[in-house]
C-alpha cells in the first residue's frame, strides 16, 4: 500500500477515533437537547447551512477566483460541522451539551440538505452538482454518527470504564491526526503555496469570518451558545467538502490543496477569537 493510499486511511481512522472518545463523554439529553427546542434549532440551521451558502456564492459572484477555490468554497459551504469542532468549542468557552447536539442535528440534516441544495444551485446558478444520498449517507453514518452512538452506548452502560478509556482513544485519535497530517503537509506544500494570490485568501477569509460573525450574531441570548454557533458555522468537514468536489469535478487537482490552505487560514482566524471568548467568559457579544 502506497503513501498515498495510506493517508487518507489513518486520517478516516482519526476522525473516528476522536468521535469515540467524544460519544464516550455523551449523554442522552447531550444528543436529543436540540430536537427539544426547535427555534434555536433553526436558527443554528439558518447561520451554517442557509447563511454560509449564500456567502459562498455571493463571494464568488463577487471575486474573480480559480476555478478550484469556487468549487471547494460550495462544497465547504455544503459540507457539516467537522466531528472535532465539539473540543474546540469547549477550549473556547462553550456548551458541550449544545455542541453534541449540533453535530448530530447538522450530521442527519445534511443527508437532505446537501442534495437539495445541489439541485437548487445546478438550476438556479447552472453549476453541474449532484450527490449520493447513498454516499452521503455512508460517509456521515461511518465517520459520525456511527462512532458517535456506540461512544454514547458505552458510556450509558459502563460509565466508570468509558470515563477510564476515554483519555486514552482522545490521545490516540490525536496521534492518527498528527500522523496523517504530517505526510499530506509534506506532500502538498507546493500546490497550497500555489493557491495563495488572485483573492484565494481574501475570499477564503471572508468566508470565515463571515461564519463567526453570523453565528454569534443568531446564536441566541446565551453566550455559550452564540461561541458555539460561530464556531460551528465557520468551520466545515474537510472530508465531505473534498469528497463532494472530486464527485462533481474529478479532474481539478488543486482542490486538496485549496481546502488545506482553508483549514490553515481557519484555525489561524479562529485563534484570536477563541481567546476573546475565552477571556471574556463567554459574557462578551456582538451586537447588531
Amino acid at each position: 500500500m502506497s503513501l498515498a493510499e495510506l493517508v487518507p486511511l489513518v486520517l478516516k481512522a482519526s476522525i473516528i477515533t476522536m468521535v469515540f472518545a467524544l460519544g464516550l463523554t455523551a449523554r442522552l439529553h447531550d444528543v436529543i437537547s436540540l430536537a427539544q427546542t426547535p427555534g434555536k434549532l433553526a436558527l443554528s440551521f439558518l447561520s451554517m447551512f442557509v447563511v454560509m451558502l449564500a456567502a459562498a456564492v455571493a463571494i464568488t459572484r463577487l471575486f474573480d477566483l480559480p476555478r478550484p477555490v469556487e468549487i471547494v468554497l460550495v462544497a465547504l459551504a455544503l459540507a457539516p460541522i467537522p466531528p472535532l469542532l465539539p473540543g474546540k468549542q469547549a477550549k473556547a468557552g462553550g456548551d458541550a451539551s449544545y455542541s453534541i447536539g449540533l453535530l448530530v442535528a447538522a450530521s442527519i440534516f445534511a443527508l437532505v440538505w446537501i442534495p437539495l441544495a445541489m439541485h437548487f444551485l445546478s438550476s438556479s446558478y447552472h453549476m453541474p452538482l449532484q450527490a449520493g444520498i447513498s454516499h452521503l449517507a455512508g460517509v456521515v453514518g461511518t465517520m459520525i454518527l456511527a462512532p458517535l452512538a456506540a461512544g454514547a452506548v458505552l458510556a450509558r452502560l459502563a460509565p466508570r470504564f468509558a470515563a477510564w478509556i476515554q483519555p486514552a482513544f482522545a490521545r490516540v485519535g490525536s496521534l492518527l491526526l498528527l500522523t496523517a497530517a504530517v505526510p499530506i503537509l509534506f506532500q502538498t506544500w507546493r500546490p497550497v503555496i500555489a493557491q495563495i494570490g488572485g483573492g484565494t485568501l481574501a475570499a477564503l477569509a471572508v468566508f470565515i469570518v463571515i461564519g463567526l460573525v453570523v453565528g454569534q450574531l443568531l446564536g441566541g441570548p446565551d453566550p455559550d451558545d452564540r461561541t458555539v454557533l460561530a464556531l460551528a458555522s465557520s468551520s466545515r468537514h474537510p472530508g465531505i467538502a473534498m469528497s463532494l468536489a472530486a464527485l462533481n469535478f474529478p479532474g481539478e487537482k488543486a482542490v486538496v490543496a485549496v481546502v488545506l490552505l482553508y483549514l490553515i487560514l481557519s484555525a489561524l482566524l479562529g485563534l484570536p477569537y477563541m481567546m476573546w471568548r475565552k477571556r471574556s467568559g463567554g459574557t462578551v457579544a456582538l451586537s447588531v
